[in-house]
Order: C-alpha cells, then sequence, then structure tokens
C-alpha cells in the first residue's frame, strides 16, 4: 500500500469516527421531533462547521478540511444513516453552493465567501430551478440585466434548499437568449441584498428537517462582481457542479439504503413468530440479502465516481450511473424495511417510515431518475 493510500484510508477511518459519533449525540436524539416540526436545527450546522464538515472539500487554506470526495461520501453516508434531512441539508451546502464557489470563483471571491461557508458562519443555497423548469432549465425565466456596476434579477427559485435560513446563495439567471447554452449566467447573492427575499417554506413529505423555500428577486441589484466566471458560463457551471452534486446524492442515497438496512437486521432478529426470529425465515432472509448486495453494489459505484472527481477526471457518466443505482436502491431499501417491520414498520415510533419517505427525493434532486438515463445513455453512445 503506497503511503498516500495509507494516509487516504487513515482519514477516511477517521472522519468515519467523527461523522458517527457526532450523528449519534447531537442528532439521533431528536430525529422525529425535527421531522414532525419541520425544524431546520441550523445550530446543528454551526456545530458541524466547527469540526470541518461544513467545508470537507474546501482547502485548507480557505478555512476548510482539505479531504477528498472519498471522505466527504464517508460523511454524508454516515449522517444520512441517522437523519437524511441533515444529510441533504449537509451535501447541499458543501458540493452545490460552496462547490460552485471553489471550482468558479476568483481568488478574490473565493477569499470573501469560502472562509464564511466552510466555518459555517455562513449557510449556503444554491438555485437552478424555477416552478416551470425543472429538468428543462435552459428556459428559466429569472432574468440578470446590467445596469452600470450592477445587474438587476428579477424572477424566482422554486424548492430551494437553505431559501429562508442561507447567508449566501449560487443563482443561475438568464442574461441572454431563452433555451441557449450560453445565455445563462452565475452570480452570488447575499443575505440582505435589496429586492431578494424569500417564500413560503414547502411542507414535504420527506426530509423535512431540510429546509426548502422559493427565491423571489424584485430589482434585486447585485454587484457585478458577484458575477461567477463569464457572462453566459453559467449553464456549463451548473452541469459541471451538479457532476459532483450527483456523487452527494449518490452518498444521501446509500446512507439512507444502510440505515434501513441495519434497522431492518436488528428488528429480524429480535421480532419472533410461530416460535423463533423473523430472520429465520427464507421470505424475510432473502429480503436482508438483496438489500446488502445493492448497499454494496452502490457503494462500490460511489467510490468509482469519487475516485474519479478526486483524479480530475472526467466524471459526468459514472457521477450519474452512482446517482441514479444508489437513490433507486434507498427507496428499494427503505420500502423492504418497512415490509420487513410489518405493522410496526408504518408507525413513526419506529425508524424506517421516515428513511421510506426520505428516499424518495433522492430519485428527484438534482436530476431525476430519468435525467440520469439520459445522461448516462448520451455518454454510453459517446464512448462506443
Amino acid at each position: 500500500m503506497s503511503q498516500s493510500t495509507h494516509n487516504d484510508s487513515e482519514n477516511n477511518a477517521m472522519v468515519k469516527e467523527m461523522a458517527k459519533n457526532f450523528a449519534d449525540k447531537y442528532i439521533r436524539p431528536h430525529v422525529m421531533e425535527w421531522d414532525e416540526s419541520q425544524t431546520f436545527p441550523i445550530d446543528i450546522f454551526k456545530k458541524m462547521g466547527g469540526l470541518g464538515l461544513m467545508g470537507i472539500l474546501v482547502p485548507e487554506e480557505y478555512g476548510g478540511s482539505g479531504f477528498g470526495y472519498q471522505e466527504y461520501v464517508t460523511v454524508i453516508s454516515e449522517i444520512a444513516s441517522v437523519c437524511g434531512a441533515v444529510g441533504l441539508s449537509l451535501a447541499a451546502h458543501n458540493s452545490l453552493c460552496t462547490g460552485h464557489i471553489m471550482t468558479f470563483g476568483t481568488e478574490e471571491q473565493k477569499k470573501r465567501w469560502l472562509p464564511k461557508l466552510a466555518s459555517a458562519e455562513w449557510i449556503g443555497a444554491w438555485a437552478l430551478t424555477e416552478a416551470n423548469t425543472g429538468s428543462d432549465s435552459m428556459r428559466m425565466n429569472t432574468t440578470a440585466v446590467l445596469d452600470g456596476s450592477e445587474y438587476i434579477v428579477n424572477g424566482s427559485k422554486n424548492w430551494i434548499t437553505h431559501g429562508k435560513s442561507g447567508d449566501i446563495a449560487v443563482v443561475m439567471v438568464r442574461t441572454g437568449e431563452k433555451n441557449a447554452s450560453n445565455g445563462i449566467s452565475a452570480l452570488v447573492v447575499e443575505k440582505g441584498t435589496s429586492g431578494f427575499t424569500h417564500g413560503k417554506k414547502e411542507n414535504k413529505l420527506g426530509m423535512r428537517a431540510s429546509e426548502t423555500t422559493e427565491l423571489i428577486f424584485d430589482q434585486c441589484r447585485v454587484p457585478k462582481e458577484n458575477l461567477l466566471g463569464q457572462e453566459g458560463e453559467g449553464f456549463k457551471q451548473a452541469m459541471k457542479v451538479l457532476d459532483g452534486g450527483r456523487i452527494s446524492i449518490a452518498a444521501l442515497g446509500l446512507g439512507i439504503a444502510k440505515g434501513a438496512l441495519k434497522a431492518a437486521v436488528a428488528y429480524s432478529k429480535e421480532r419472533h413468530q410461530f416460535g423463533k426470529p423473523i430472520a429465520s425465515f427464507q421470505g424475510i432472509s432473502f429480503k436482508l440479502a438483496d438489500m446488502a448486495t445493492e448497499v454494496e453494489a452502490a457503494e462500490l459505484l460511489i467510490r468509482k465516481a469519487a475516485d474519479l472527481k478526486d483524479a480530475g477526471e472526467p466524471v459526468t457518466k459514472h457521477s450519474a450511473m452512482a446517482k441514479y443505482f444508489a437513490s433507486e436502491v434507498a427507496v428499494r431499501c427503505a420500502t423492504e424495511a418497512v415490509q420487513i417491520f410489518g405493522g410496526y414498520g408504518y408507525m413513526k415510533d419506529f425508524p424506517v417510515e421516515k428513511f421510506y419517505r426520505d428516499a424518495k427525493l433522492c430519485t428527484i434532486g438534482e436530476g431525476t431518475s430519468e435525467i440520469q438515463k439520459l445522461v448516462i445513455s448520451r455518454e454510453v453512445l459517446k464512448s462506443t
């Protein structure tokens, strides 16, 4: 084993232990309370900031932990195996908002924003989706018109994680023609900017402790120096950011699947029917075998994508494969876990009904399963 590989595995073991201990101590006792009340536990994210978990991928020179995607996948999946909603918010902050600024910001922009994001002094949001443009983002209606040294932004964004509590948002806006890939730009908008507000908090099926709101821009004036990269590069930037973001959502799905599997295994040993544990019945043990195999396969796909990402290799196909497979595995594992728990699986007193509700978002957010298949098939057809 090379020295770097040895160090990588040591780092991974260290962050795994840290994330596990943190989740057990600070998250597990409150999971259902936050879910029921739809509380976004901002203090938990500040605590994670203190441990370096809100800037996992950010270089140390900007106040981050300076880790790679392997450690990042480990942290997200550990947290999500206890609470998918906290895992989702952690992923959105790290890979979308922070990741976009880290990848495309100037040195001055990185120094200005990354330390605040990495420490969780500021919570980050990322805004692409609109009410009428989900997968079809090139037809967005939110516009930014240059007026002297400022852009005037008008429009709204939908389903934005941390739309209310976020201190800073990377927002995709239309600066050119509709349906033109070079017609979109990325602007950083800080909370408190005149004309920048949020709409109502969405009442969701799952991931209820992760805040989701609309963002509203009404004659919002954003300084020209808040443009990331060049005007017209926003769509290409967003697609690249989503490549990494899909590894995040894959890790989120993996964590949910692992949590559901662990709960199902424990319950199948404890629950007795006909005088023996239900784990001894083939109908149950075969479900566990399928779940365990799919979890293992999902993790291998994710680790491969993370390896490519860390090596700076093209990752579009593998991140889409990992996201597609792991998110569907999360849904299947959570569904089977509910089935194994039987009537108790339908009750909020046991953890699997929450895994069941949380899992579904993984097949929708950051590109639906159908969009992943589109991406994968395009890449396959390109290379053969």
